[in-house]
């Protein structure tokens, strides 16, 4: 007795299909939608924070070479530090004042007193947009870019006023 081949016998095929497939990217394409502005969100706030913080720590040792020395330092130019780091003060963050800022720019010292103008601690050069900087601007003075110690100077030149001329 002859066995006949079964020509039609079909094997179940492993696998996804389309449709199944095209279900997946978009449900991951759903999930990157919500995820991605959440994420965009957090990182500005660790940027603002980081700002804020160096604000706080390069405002100390310009304050305390003040008291010191009975007057501020010369300008400098952006990255630049002005006078000597350990006349700045021993906790002064060298490395963060000639790296690029994590808002882009420079970090500057400004000293235009003797002019009628503001000492203080400028970022020069920055590249993050005006919404970020007010959010700044809320946590460290007035919410305001015009007013107040934390001034939108120029399209691309933020300071933060330690020192106001007459």
């Amino acid at each position: 007795m002859s066995k006949t081949p079964q020509r039609f016998s079909r094997v179940p095929a492993s696998g996804f299909t389309l449709v199944e497939i095209m279900i997946v990217v978009v449900i991951i394409g759903l999930l990157a939608a919500l995820a991605i502005p959440a994420f965009q969100r957090v990182q500005r706030a660790s940027q603002n924070a980081r700002i804020i913080n160096d604000f706080r720590v390069f405002s100390q040792a310009f304050e305390i070479y003040n008291s010191q020395n009975g007057a501020w330092p010369a300008n400098a130019g952006s990255g630049v530090v002005p006078s000597s780091p350990v006349a700045m003060n021993g906790d002064f963050k060298v490395a963060s004042w000639q790296a690029v800022t994590v808002v882009g720019g420079r970090w500057n010292w400004d000293n235009n007193l003797g002019s009628g103008g503001n000492a203080g601690i400028c970022i020069a050069g920055f590249t993050c947009t005006d919404e970020q900087l007010t959010q700044i601007d809320e946590k460290i003075d007035d919410g305001d870019l015009t007013t107040g110690n934390f001034q939108k100077t120029t399209p691309t030149r933020v300071m933060f006023v330690l020192a106001t001329g007459s």
